[in-house]
This record gives structure tokens, sequence and C-alpha cells, in this order.
């Protein structure tokens, strides 16, 4: 009895420090609204609570409430970096949790895709539970895009301007022409004298006739811009120097206008130099299927004079005539059709696109779409920058208004609605990205064969060792890299340079990033390209170039003050230029410059032979020194010398002492005997060769060919 009062005792006093665990640990339920004093409890009851407190029964035993597991969202093949980061975990706990699997974890990479069971096992493992992620894309989506329309009712058809592009090698007068023809001065304020763009202008001839030219960039970067030109054009001027001939990018414009199917009109320039020859051109053409009316062909060949205006005239009445003949129409009603020739990003008027309107006609508010991105029409300008009210077929025209900038050559096409154009940029997103998922996910599946298999061979050493001897064993391997310092490692990567390249617009850009993809650096300086763009240098310039040690390279760009005093002071390489090919020359040139020097060896003098040994005595310690007589050249002290015994180098270092007789000398020439003494205990013997040599460094140029 007195055992039982105890027990009653100990649990009231519990109950009087905790209500609650009265509930808790009670067989039946108090249904009391407030706490009060706990009644007289029976012996069984107190023997009951006594036993529930154990051992510790001084102490209030504390009931965790119970916790929600945590929500996982999972589908179908997930990958292992997926999977964690839709667990918020990282990749070795997904390694640790498939441990005691079948699951391969010699080959189990961030990348590798989980089969189903797995996912769920990993879940479990990790005290959560799943629960499938929904398909939002579970149907089929209705393709949203808009194309061209059905070829037009000859009946609405008008006369249109041709589309004229002026094609051929650098330096051959394509600008100077085009200048002659609109009485501007193009070519006099371009950089470096070449085209860089492509232009559009409208040519009025006094005949009232319209031809609206494009003038193409003929520097061998530019091949794109070329090919633009000929796919958005109905006749190529062909413009080959009489005095040069038929050269590089003059053939590659030819097979860009066959491959167009347009057709040709050579324009013979400089004439009016000593040296011309236009016979010779014609026949250079012909082993290209260039074939003029002077020897059987179709093709008109008009020699003229770009800069002193001679048959001007001529050559623009053969491209009406030849227009006339290939009766051009179009058709001014209707959506809008075109093509953008090239873009740009400018300050005051944003993203900025030149096209080519080829059916329909453009105005003021009319809904437009390129690619991923679409635009609500602002403003029209002409070649001029003088606003224009609509723009027909054949009409070059400036385009504002765009949300993002375009590529160059992307198709415009007009739709109803701003609702409409979001809807066929929304489709060709979603497009994009499925079949970039398809991409990844081959991509995956075959480096993932790959890895597998590489693996395995790479460890069938290990293959008898457990999970965690294997672990033991690759740490093991790799502590010497995880214990080098910083320096250290930097030192034992690959030479680079990072670069983020600027361009004024799109094909500027293009045509750099082509030249950049050439370089190939074998064992050489690296090169990587972490960031391209449009428009002048920004801070989000400086900074990616801060975070990898990059330069930045500007392409007909601009720097404010401000952006230059922050490269400054972050120490960041500003080159910017107006000409391509000396962009590529000052990158040349900064590769060389990351590239160690190399050491060459001049040999000076050579010893036939060391003649006899003997000691000097220097204070208190004997000194061996090597009598020698010099065979070649002379013995310098300040070289460096080297010890040869049966071809093989036996000692490399510098003097200590060179003496003739007894006296010390700086040098000994040909046919002269010496003794010399070493930096080094080494022991001399009779028919030893000891060689006196200079190391020089030389820069290293990197060994690249961009093809100008």
């Amino acid at each position: 009895m007195n055992r039982a009062t105890s027990l009653i005792r100990r649990v009231r006093l519990i109950t009087h420090t905790d209500p609650t665990l009265v509930a808790n640990y009670l067989p039946f339920p108090i249904f009391a609204p407030a706490w009060t004093p706990a009644p007289p409890l029976t012996c069984h009851h107190a023997r009951f609570l006594a036993t529930k407190q154990g051992k510790g029964h001084s102490k209030v035993q504390k009931v965790k409430p119970k916790q929600d597991k945590q929500e996982v969202e999972i589908k179908q093949k997930m990958t292992v970096s997926a999977l964690a980061q839709a667990m918020n975990k990282d990749f070795d706990h997904v390694f640790e949790a498939l441990l005691n699997t079948s699951v391969d974890l010699d080959s189990l990479e961030p990348h590798s895709v989980l089969e189903e069971q797995w996912i769920k096992e990993v879940v479990k493992r990790s005290g959560m539970k799943f629960k499938w992620a929904k398909l939002v894309e579970s149907k089929e989506r209705e393709n949203k895009d808009t194309q061209r329309r059905d070829p037009p009712d000859p009946a609405v058809l008008v006369s249109r301007p041709p589309v004229v592009t002026i094609m051929g090698h650098v330096d051959h007068g394509k600008t100077t022409l085009l200048d002659s023809l609109r009485k501007s001065q193009v070519a006099a304020g371009e950089a470096g004298g070449i085209t860089q763009h492509i232009g559009a202008f409208l040519v009025q001839l006094p005949s009232g006739e319209k031809i609206t030219f494009l003038d193409t960039p003929g520097h061998a970067a530019f091949s794109a811009m070329r090919a633009r030109g000929a796919l958005a054009t109905d006749i190529v001027i062909l413009v080959v120097a009489a005095d040069d001939g038929v050269m590089k990018q003059t053939i590659e414009s030819i097979l860009h206008a066959k491959k167009a199917q347009v057709p040709i009109i050579v324009a013979v320039n400089k004439c009016d130099k000593h040296q011309a020859d236009p016979a010779r051109v014609k026949q250079e053409l012909l082993s290209h299927d260039v074939v003029c009316e002077e020897y059987g062909g179709e093709v008109q060949a008009i020699h003229v004079s770009a800069l002193k205006g001679d048959n001007l005239l001529e050559l623009a009445e053969a491209t009406v005539t030849l227009a006339e003949v290939m009766e051009l129409k179009g058709d001014p009603t209707g959506l809008v059709e075109g093509t953008i020739i090239e873009s740009r990003s400018d300050k005051g008027k944003g993203p900025v696109t030149t096209a080519i309107v080829q059916r329909g006609t453009l105005k003021k508010g009319c809904t437009l779409v390129a690619g991923k991105t679409w635009a609500k029409v602002r403003f029209l300008f002409d070649e001029n920058n003088c606003t224009v009210k609509e723009a027909g077929p054949s009409t070059a025209v400036e385009i504002v208004g765009w949300k993002e900038l375009p590529s160059a050559g992307e198709e415009i096409l007009e739709v109803e609605s701003e609702k409409r154009a979001r809807e066929v940029v929304d489709w060709r997103c979603y497009q994009e990205e499925q079949d970039k998922l398809k991409e990844d996910m081959q991509a995956i599946e075959v480096k993932q064969r790959e890895h597998h298999e590489s693996y395995k061979k790479e460890r069938e050493p290990l293959a008898h060792l457990s999970w965690r001897q294997r672990k033991s064993a690759l740490y093991k391997a790799n502590k010497k890299l995880m214990a080098m310092r910083p320096s250290e490692k930097l030192e034992s990567q690959e030479l680079s340079l990072p670069l983020i390249v600027k361009g004024d617009v799109d094909g500027s850009v293009e045509a750099i990033l082509n030249i950049l993809e050439s370089y190939d650096a074998h064992h050489q300086c690296q090169m990587e390209v972490v960031h391209f763009g449009i428009g002048d240098v920004s801070e989000n310039d400086l900074n990616l170039a801060e975070t990898f040690s990059g330069t930045i390279y500007g392409f007909n760009v601009g720097v404010n003050k401000s952006i230059q005093q922050m490269a400054t002071k972050k120490g960041i390489m500003l080159k910017m230029h107006k000409v391509i090919y000396k962009l590529i020359d000052d990158l040349k040139d900064e590769l060389s410059s990351k590239l160690p020097p190399s050491v060459k060896e001049n040999v000076i003098g050579v010893c036939a032979s060391v003649l006899a040994m003997f000691d000097v005595t220097v204070g208190k310690k004997k000194v061996p020194v090597a009598g020698c007589r010099v065979q070649k050249g002379q013995l310098d002290r300040k070289m460096k010398f080297r010890l040869v015994r049966d071809r093989d180098v036996i000692w490399e270092g510098s003097l200590t002492a060179l003496k003739h007789h007894k006296d010390d000398v700086q040098m000994v020439k040909t046919g002269m005997e010496c003794g010399l003494s070493v930096d080094q205990d080494i022991e001399f013997r009779p028919g030893d060769e000891v060689v006196c040599y200079e190391e020089t460094e030389t820069r290293q140029t990197i060994s690249w060919d961009p093809g100008f």
C-alpha cells in the first residue's frame, strides 16, 4: 500500500508540473474544459503512469509532435542533379541513398538518368514522400506559328524596282561605284577604306527608274553577309578590278549568286588605270562558268571607272533592262513579308533592323514577327535617316519598335494583332525548347555510354575492392591535386584567354565569331568567348571580364568615360577597333603574349677535353681544378657551362673561377690553356668535354591563319 501511495504521489507531481501529460499518459480521454488539480488515482493508474516515466522519472519526457514529410515532385527520366535539386539536396546525398542497391554507382554522374524505381527509392530513403509532377504539356500543343502566304493573284501584282546587290573582292571599288551612282560620300567615311556592313539604298536614275542597291562587304570575314545579300536580291552586280582580276572573294560571290539562282552583271572597274586589262578579267571568269556576251554567253560586262564616273549610266541601264526582261512584280496588298538584312542596337531608337520589304506595304503600327521576337512598328526610316510613312515591295527600310533584337537573315512576317504575335513567339520558343531537350537527352545518353565504358576500363584494377576502399583509393590518387595551393593550380592549368566580344551590328559580331571559330589552339594558348553581344561596352561586360579575367574586344562600339575609368580601376583591358583585320591582329598579338618565351641555346666555346686534374689551396681548403685547352670559340666566365662525358651531361651550372696560369681572367680564347673550378663538388676526368653556352629568350608567335 505504501508503494501504491508513493506511485500516486509521483504521478500527481508530474501532472501538476505539466498538466498535458495526463492526456498523453492516461489510457482514457479527459474531457475537462480546463485543467484542474488531478483527482485521486487508483494504484493501477499510478503504476501505469510511473512505468511510462521509466528510469528517468525525475525528468519529464517530452513527446515530439508528428512532422509532415516533405513532398518531392518527381517525373519520368529525371537526372541525378534534377532529383537532388527537387529534394533540396546535393549529388552526394543521392549517391549515398543508392548505396546497397543494384545501381552502378561507378558510372553515376550528375547528368545520369535514373529509372522510376530508383527515383522513388531515393525519396523514401531520404524520409520524404513523392508526388508526380503535373504534366502541363501532356496534350499535344497546337501549332500557333505563322507562315508566308500563298502566291498572290496575278491581278493584284504591280511592277516593282529591282533589288540589286553589289558584290566582289575587297577594295575592288564596290562602295565607290555605289557612291558615284547616288552622288554621296559613303566610301570616304568607311574605316580602313572597306565596307563592314550591309548598306541598303534606293537610287533614282535620271530616267525615273528606281533601283534598290545592297552593298555587301568584300572582306573575307563577312561571307555570311554576302550570302544574305544574294538571297534577298534579284540581280547581282559583280565588281571586278581590271588591274587585279578574279580574286578569292570574287569567286565566293559567284558561288553565292549561283546558289541563290540570281543573274549576274559584271562591272569591270578601274578601267582608267594603265595596267587595266578587262579582256583578262573576262577570260578568268570563264573558268568559273561566268560567260560574258563577247564569248557567246548571256552575262553583260560593262567597263566602268567608279572613281571618274565613266559608263555608270550604261551600267544602270543594263540593270534596268535586265529587270524589265525578268518582269519583276510585287504584291503591295495584304500582310507584310520581308527579310532582315542587318540588325543593330541604337541608343536613341533601341533595337533597329534594316529590312527589304518583299510583299505587302509596311506602315507605322504594323505588328511584325521575326524569329523569337516581335515588333509594333513605331517608326520607319530611309537610308538618309528620314522618316517615311510606308514602304512597299523592294523597298529598303529601317524598322524601329522591336521588343528584342532579331538576328540578321530572319524572315519578317506581319500578324493581325499583338496577341497573335505573342502566340507565335511563344510557340517558336516552345519548339526550340523541345528540340533542345531532345538534343540534350540524346547527348546525355551518348555521354553516359562513353563514360561508363571508359570508367570501367580505368577502374578495372579497383574492381575487387569494396565501395569504401575504392573511394579511399581515388581520394589518395587525387590527394596531391587537392593539396595544391591556388597559385599552383592556376599554373597547372592550360594557358587561356577569355574574351568578351561587342559589335555594333549583328552581322559584325557574326563575322568576328566565325573568324574565332577557325582558331585551333593545339598545344598553344586556349581562347574562349565567354560573352558576345551588340551595343556599347556596359558595366555588365566589365563584371564578366573581371570574373573570367578576360579582355573586352569592341568593334565599332563606344565606351563612355565612366566605363573606361571603371575598367582602369579593375585592370580590365578594353580594345576598341573599327577595322576587323586590325582587331584580329591585336587578338593574335595578345594570344602570342600569353605563350612562354622559347629558350634558344647558343654555344660560345668548347674545350676538346680536360687535360689534367689538380688541386689548388684556397685558404685552408683544397679546390679541385680542371686543366683545359680551348678548342673552339671562347670561354666566358659570365656564361653557363656544361660538363659532357661520353655524350651524357654530367653537370650544368656556373664557374667559380677561371684562371690563365695564375691570373684570374674573365675570358679565355681559342688555343689558350686555362684552369677552371665549378660551383659544385664535381669530379672531372681526363677526356671530359666542357661546353660554354648562353641562353636567349625569344617571343613565341601564335600559329593561326584566319585567312587574311
